[in-house]
């Protein structure tokens, strides 16, 4: 990968808000965070594979060891349109690395024109969002991770 790609990533990043974004180009890989900015090109990709993949937030932007046998899913419990906050203008409910606590809101998905709002059943901290605002997501499609 070239910096002029990289540096139109980041440029996406920052124009729609996004907090995480991981790249592949053959035996590259990057990811790109907004506010805790991870930047890797022209590493070997065991190198990054040590460094980034197993790592998440903890909110001073030291990176955590995760076990991936402790990951849960929230799933969305019926087919609609997936939004992360109450509306356009409005902040996200919840942002990859905030912690979670058993009846948090997390999202809205519409079905047939009624808003439902989908909240948290366990306690954790948000990893990964799986569904992109405005998307249509299915019954049972991860929406969420949670650590």
């Amino acid at each position: 990968m070239d910096i002029k790609k990289i540096k139109e990533l980041a440029k996406v990043i920052k124009e729609f808000d996004l907090n995480v974004i991981d790249i592949a180009d053959g035996e590259t890989k990057i990811r790109l965070e907004k506010n805790g900015v991870t930047y890797i090109e022209g590493q070997y990709e065991k190198n990054i594979e040590t460094r980034i993949m197993p790592a998440v937030c903890n909110g001073t932007n030291t990176p955590n060891e995760v076990d991936f046998n402790d990951i849960k899913e929230i799933k969305s419990p019926m087919v609609g349109v997936f939004y992360q906050a109450p509306s356009p203008e409005a902040k996200p409910f919840v942002r990859i690395g905030d912690k979670i606590k058993k009846g948090d809101t997390l999202c809205i998905v519409e079905a047939m024109k009624l808003m439902n709002e989908i909240t948290a059943e366990i306690d954790g901290e948000i990893i990964d969002i799986c569904a992109g605002n405005g998307e249509i997501v299915e019954f049972g499609q991860t929406l969420f991770k949670v650590f």
